[in-house]
């Protein structure tokens, strides 16, 4: 369906023509990247706790840090670093400072999966976007889209 921008378009129906664009382009870019080959062996979510973690620079993450940086509620995210870590992907433990919280790290099998699964991912966007955007828009989207996370209050 094409955009319905108007030449004149109020403020606040530019702000939501913007985000239902937005949206739905990282809806439909998912829905492909989801459906090739880089996820047939592991699904996208546990990817994102995979990769999440690879990005720990002490290799540790509390639960709730990996609750705030993947799109999962606490209650799957629980179940799903339980299925990993039955899969020998990840490794829990008490965090010695609150017994109430859990620290997560990546296994070997789970770091040497993640880095797999993310050399092909990464091709697979490549294809995806370079076709449709040249490298200089590439930047600008990359820019929008960092001062438009940043600047929401956490």
């Amino acid at each position: 369906m094409p955009a319905r921008t108007a030449p004149e378009s109020s403020p606040v129906r530019l702000a939501a023509e913007t985000w239902e664009s937005l949206f739905r382009a990282q809806v439909a870019v998912m829905r492909r990247l989801q459906s090739g080959p880089a996820f047939r062996d592991l699904p996208v979510n546990e990817y994102d706790v995979l990769f999440t973690l690879s990005r720990c620079p002490t290799g540790w993450a509390r639960l709730n840090e990996l609750n705030d940086n993947v799109l999962l509620s606490q209650s799957s995210l629980s179940r799903l670093v339980e299925r990993l870590e039955k899969r020998g992907l990840v490794e829990r433990m008490p965090a010695p400072d609150d017994r109430r919280g859990v620290l997560v790290k990546l296994t070997d099998e789970g770091a040497q999966l993640q880095k797999q699964i993310g050399r092909e991912h990464v091709r697979e966007i490549v294809h995806l976007v370079a076709p449709a955007l040249t490298a200089a828009e590439q930047r600008e989207l990359l820019r929008l889209t960092e001062k438009l996370r940043t600047s929401l209050p956490r």
